[in-house]
Order: structure tokens, then C-alpha cells, then sequence
């Protein structure tokens, strides 16, 4: 057990040494990391991941089929700024004039590497610019990704983007908030209120008007991937099955049907309710009425108050009756400029009565007040069931005229260009490395050599494991407490159970019994010899007492028969005697029977030597073992002998009863 506790102790003090520098390389290692690239993609970012900062930037290239692209590293080349207004508003307020830079990040920046940045606060901002080619919804998934870094946090504003409807009249310089759009998609935030939009417009068969149709929140926390002021990659992925997935960072936060998981739904329900009906003017929906036939009770008073004065109750020595509560402040003064013609009379300002703070209390003392006992409020009839009760109203269904099945709502209104619209109270909103396309790993191996870069850095110049935890610490204390906790355990479990303690002297008894099991065969040797000098001696002395005792018994026993037989020849002779009435006490008998019990008493007597001595060897043994630094002076080898003496009393009444 004493082993086992050591192993204990060292593991405690191995893992609490090397916790924090694991943690720490854990998290480096966490952060450099970038999921689900393909096998090229991992194998670019272990060679970036060796040059560390110093990284050589290059322009990204798309592998395979897009239907657009944007890196702004070459400018506004191919981009429209708008220069219409906002409906239904003040011209001064609802121009779009927003003013929009390609610039590198403030922190963290691949040298080289560029992004679009909304830099004006309080304004509409609109720009756009023509896909490579128009991506049609028929059977191929549709992938729309591109980078996001709020780089002062947000307060309220958006950073989504609008896929626009294809129409022969599209006119980028008149984009604004009417423009026609398919598929709107991005971070939008306001207050505390955290939103990832995914939202299409559906045509509606019957009437050929588009309704917008929302995706269902996602289920995680968002406010970290606004606020933390790192570059975040948001990936839309809309599938022929009518299926979609929306990523953060390559991680999926949402997931669904655009069937079952839009709201409102696609399609309309089948019946509704008919705005024609009216409720029955004697439908009851009361399930509970006043009992009809309940009287207030006679004794029942209405008119007593819910509370009365306390005829009990005296006033505390020592109440002030002629203070009052407030006094007017001594110290105060007249202000210079106050005009008692427009200000009117100047008063002092009421304080505290300074005698009242010593005092149980100031002015005219009145009784207290307490609950009447006697007042039962206004009387009510009670409740019962109402058996008039017909249920909660609602009006009949009859079938939907506006009704119609969209069996694949995926296939939407054809895209032709893309488009940022916005209006944000914070500013430098930083916009990159758009991309559309179908395939999964064509958008991959694209965000593998752009924001994989950018994570890279980010990672390698975030500060030290203890940086984080003390900047953490004062933005909340609390987490003081925990640290403190966190480092205590391990020392705590050190002492528990590695500081050595005073044994107990069981745990020394122990030891002792199990040094006993060390004797060498000399020593056992030794003392089984005295032991047994000891139990010859004693032998003989028992020996030497059996024969006087026995020498004893025979010659009463002599006596005993002489003595018989002289009453038996004085005796008559009894008829249930044998013919010829002989004596059954001859000299013959009288020499045998004693040889016969002579040699039985021997026998008994070396048949109880016998038991002795093996007993008295196995219970030697066992002393011999258990208790070898002790003597026969010890209580349990003195018990033995006890154990022996009484076998040899019990022996000896043995022999006289045969």
C-alpha cells in the first residue's frame, strides 16, 4: 500500500510540473491548426507553420471551376460603387456615400495580402461587382465563402454580402436596398443581439411575388466571433437535395432543410382559418364561475380595516414629544443672487434633527399599527366548475386558396453578381478573399492559401499562455480565485500524500510480525532446542509424579478386592451364581486383573505422553514463529502452558476412571 502511495506522489508531481507547459503548446498547437483542409492544404500549412512570421505571401489562385473570385489585392479593378439613394428618405441622409479602402490589417498583416475595409461610421455604404459567370440552381451545389475581421468589435452594423438576382435592367452604379437579390448571407449585429443571416427570396408559383425566407438561428454563441477582433471565414454551402450548411472557420454552427427549417415555411399550410367566422354570442369559455348558491356568512364583516392600532403598546422612554423630525440646517446660507421678489421667501433646507439621533424617536408618538385579527376583506362566492363550459373558441379551417407544393425550393432565381450594402456604427470592417464556386475542396485549398495564412500569423503573435490568463484575470477578478485553487491542488495533494507521517504502532506490530518471518535457521534451531530441554524436564517430573500415583492406586485397589472377596465367602451363595457356586475372586483373578488394568493405565498413560507431546511440538512451532522475541513468560506462550497443564489433569482423571 506504502508502494502504491509513492507511485501517487510522483504522478502528482510529474503531471502538476509539465501541466502548463503542455497546456500551453496545446493551445499554440490548437490555434496554428486549420481543419478540414484537404491533404495539399495540410501539407502548405506545416511549410508555413516552419517560417513562422516571416511568411512569403502569395496571391491565391482558384483550382478548379468558379463562378467568381476576389482577393482585392490588386484594387477596386472589376468593382462598382453605387451612387443612388435610399428610398423614402432625406436626400442628405440617405445618399450612399460611404467610404470604402483596400488596405492590409492593422494587426496581425501578411505583408502583401489586402482586403476591402468599410471605413465610414454612420453612413450607407454600397458596392458590387459582376460574376465571372452567372451560376445557375439546377444540379450543382451552390458555395459562397468569404473572410470577415471586425477589427474595432462591432456595436451595430453588418458585414453581409447579397448574391443578386439576374434581370436584364441590373444596374450596379443604381445598386441599393431594393435591388433584387437571391441569397443574402453574413454576420449582422445590433446591441446584444447576435445574427449569422441566411436568407433567400422564394417565388411564389400562384402569384409570382417573392417572400424572404429566414434560416433558423444557429445554436452557438456568436458574440466571440464578433468581438475578438480576429479574421473569421464564413462559408455558405447550399446542396440540389435542398439541404444547407453554414460554416464558421470551418466548423458548421448550422445545418438544415430549406423545407422544413425556413421561416415562414416554403410552402404555405393546406388549410386556414376562416377569416368569415364569428363566435357565438352565447359561447361560454369561462371553465370556472362563482358558486351561484353560496351566502355570505352572517358574521362576516366587511367593514373592518386590514389594520388597527396597537392598544398594547407604550412609548419608549426617553421619545421627544417637543422635537421635530427636521430642523432647519444651521450652516446653510443665502445665496448671493437669490431675489426674494422672483425666488420669494429664502428658506433653509430641512436635515435631521441631530437630537433625534440619540433618541427612540421625535414629535407626537402615536400608537403602532397591526394586523386586524378580525378582518376577513370583501367576500367573494367561491369558484366551482362551469357547467356551461364549452372550451376556447377558434374558428373553423377550411382549405388554403393561396396553397401550393415547392417540392425543390433550391432551384432559385438565377445569380449574376454580388454586392455589399451596409450601414454600421463602427468602422474599418475588414472585407476578403471572396469566393463562389461548387466544389467543397475547391473552396478549401482556397482558404488554405488566404485565411490559413492569416490564422497562422494571428496564432504565432497571440501573446503567452500566462499573458492570456493575466489579461483575462483583469478584465474578471474573479478568475483569481480560480488560478489560486488550480495551483493549490496539486501542492495540497503533495502534502497529503507525500510528506512522511509518524507510524502508528499498529503499523509497527506489523512490521515486527512480519520481521519474525526473517528468522535464519540457526536461530530457530537454538530455540526449538531449549524449548524442548524445557518439556523434558517437565516430563520428568510428571513421570516421577504418575508413578507414586499409580504405585498408590494399585495397592488400594489390592485392598479393595481382598476385602470383597471376604465378604463374598461370608455372603450366601445366590442362586444367580454359577453351578458349583465358585468363587468368581480366585487367587488367579486377583493376579491378573491387576496386570490387565496395570497395562491399560500404561497404555493410557503413553497414549496421553503421546497427545502431549505432538501437541505441545505443533503449538511450540506456532509460539516459536508468532512470537520469537519473546519468552514463555509472554501471555500467549503462557497461555499454552496453561493449555498443556490442563490436558494432563484431564489425563490423569482419564486413568482412575479406567
Amino acid at each position: 500500500m506504502h508502494f502504491q502511495w509513492d507511485w501517487l506522489c510522483l504522478g502528482v508531481l510529474i503531471i502538476s510540473s509539465v501541466t502548463a507547459g503542455i497546456e500551453n503548446e496545446e493551445n499554440l498547437d490548437a490555434d496554428v491548426e486549420v481543419e478540414n483542409f484537404d491533404k495539399q492544404s495540410q501539407e502548405a500549412d506545416v511549410d508555413r507553420e516552419k517560417s513562422s512570421i516571416e511568411v512569403v505571401y502569395q496571391t491565391p489562385k482558384p483550382t478548379g471551376e468558379v463562378y467568381f473570385t476576389e482577393t482585392f489585392d490588386e484594387g477596386l479593378s472589376g468593382w462598382v460603387l453605387s451612387v443612388t439613394l435610399k428610398e423614402d428618405m432625406d436626400d442628405n441622409v440617405a445618399k450612399y456615400d460611404g467610404r470604402w479602402e483596400v488596405e492590409e490589417l492593422k494587426e496581425n498583416a501578411v505583408p502583401g495580402d489586402k482586403g476591402l475595409v468599410l471605413k465610414s461610421v454612420a453612413k450607407y455604404h454600397a458596392i458590387s461587382a459582376m460574376l465571372t459567370k452567372a451560376f445557375f440552381f439546377d444540379d450543382k451545389p451552390l458555395i459562397v465563402q468569404y473572410e470577415v475581421n471586425f477589427q474595432k468589435g462591432i456595436d451595430c452594423g453588418g458585414a453581409y454580402i447579397k448574391l443578386l438576382s439576374s434581370s436584364n435592367d441590373l444596374n450596379l452604379e443604381y445598386f441599393f436596398d431594393k435591388t433584387p437579390y437571391t441569397i443574402m448571407f453574413g454576420p449582422d449585429k445590433c446591441g446584444e443581439d447576435y445574427k449569422l443571416h441566411f436568407i433567400f427570396r422564394h417565388k411564389n408559383p400562384k402569384t409570382g411575388e417573392y417572400d424572404e425566407k429566414h434560416a433558423e438561428r444557429p445554436d452557438v454563441d456568436l458574440k466571440k466571433f464578433y468581438l475578438d477582433k480576429k479574421t473569421h471565414l464564413y462559408t455558405l454551402v447550399l446542396k440540389p437535395d435542398d439541404t444547407f450548411e453554414i460554416l464558421i472557420d470551418q466548423t458548421v454552427v448550422s445545418k438544415g432543410n430549406l423545407l422544413e427549417n425556413m421561416i415562414p415555411p416554403v410552402n404555405p399550410s393546406k388549410e386556414i382559418e376562416d377569416p368569415t367566422d364569428k363566435k357565438p354570442d352565447d359561447w361560454d369559455e369561462r371553465p370556472k364561475i362563482p358558486d351561484p348558491n353560496a351566502v355570505k356568512p352572517d358574521d362576516w364583516d366587511e367593514d373592518e380595516p386590514a389594520k388597527i392600532e396597537d392598544p398594547d403598546a407604550v412609548k419608549p422612554e426617553g421619545w421627544l414629544d417637543d422635537e421635530p423630525q427636521y430642523v432647519p440646517d444651521p450652516n446653510a446660507r443665502k445665496p448671493k443672487d437669490w431675489d426674494e421678489e422672483m425666488d420669494g421667501e429664502w428658506e433653509a433646507p430641512q436635515i435631521p434633527n441631530p437630537k433625534c439621533e440619540t433618541a427612540p424617536g421625535c414629535g407626537e408618538w402615536v400608537h403602532p399599527m397591526k394586523n386586524n385579527p378580525k378582518y376577513k376583506g370583501k367576500w367573494r362566492a367561491p369558484m366551482i366548475d362551469n357547467p356551461n363550459y364549452q372550451g376556447i373558441w377558434s374558428p373553423r379551417k377550411i382549405p388554403n386558396p393561396d396553397y401550393f407544393e415547392d417540392l425543390h425550393p433550391f432551384k432559385m432565381t438565377t445569380v449574376s453578381a454580388i454586392g455589399l450594402e451596409l450601414w454600421s456604427m463602427t468602422s474599418d470592417i475588414y472585407f476578403d478573399n471572396f469566393i463562389i464556386c461548387s466544389e467543397k475542396e475547391v473552396a478549401d485549398r482556397w482558404a488554405a492559401d488566404s485565411w490559413g495564412l492569416k490564422k497562422l500569423v494571428a496564432s504565432a503573435n497571440e501573446p503567452g499562455m500566462f499573458s492570456q490568463l493575466v489579461t483575462a484575470a483583469e478584465e474578471h477578478p474573479w478568475l483569481w480565485v480560480l488560478y489560486i485553487l488550480t495551483l493549490a491542488l496539486p501542492v495540497g495533494l503533495s502534502v497529503l500524500f507525500c510528506w512522511p507521517g509518524k507510524k502508528s504502532d499498529e503499523y509497527i506490530d506489523f512490521k515486527k510480525t512480519d520481521a519474525s518471518k526473517q528468522i535464519t535457521k540457526e536461530e530457530l534451531k537454538e530455540e526449538t532446542e531449549e524449548f524442548e530441554d524445557d518439556e523434558l524436564e517437565e516430563e520428568k517430573e510428571n513421570e516421577d509424579t504418575g508413578e507414586d500415583e499409580r504405585r498408590e492406586m494399585e495397592e488400594t485397589k489390592r485392598e479393595l478386592i481382598k476385602d470383597t472377596k471376604k465378604m463374598g465367602r461370608e455372603a450366601p451363595v445366590s442362586e444367580d451364581e454359577g453351578e458349583g457356586g465358585e468363587d468368581i475372586y480366585d487367587d488367579e483373578e486377583e493376579n491378573e486383573v491387576p496386570d490387565e488394568e496395570e497395562n491399560e493405565i500404561a497404555d493410557g498413560s503413553q497414549e496421553g505422553d503421546r497427545l502431549n507431546k505432538s501437541d505441545s511440538e505443533d503449538e511450540k512451532l506456532v509460539c516459536l514463529k508468532h512470537f520469537r522475541s519473546t519468552h514463555w513468560s509472554s501471555c500467549a506462550c503462557h497461555s499454552l502452558k496453561e493449555s498443556l497443564s490442563r490436558r494432563k489433569k484431564l489425563m490423569k482423571e482419564w486413568e482412575i476412571i479406567h
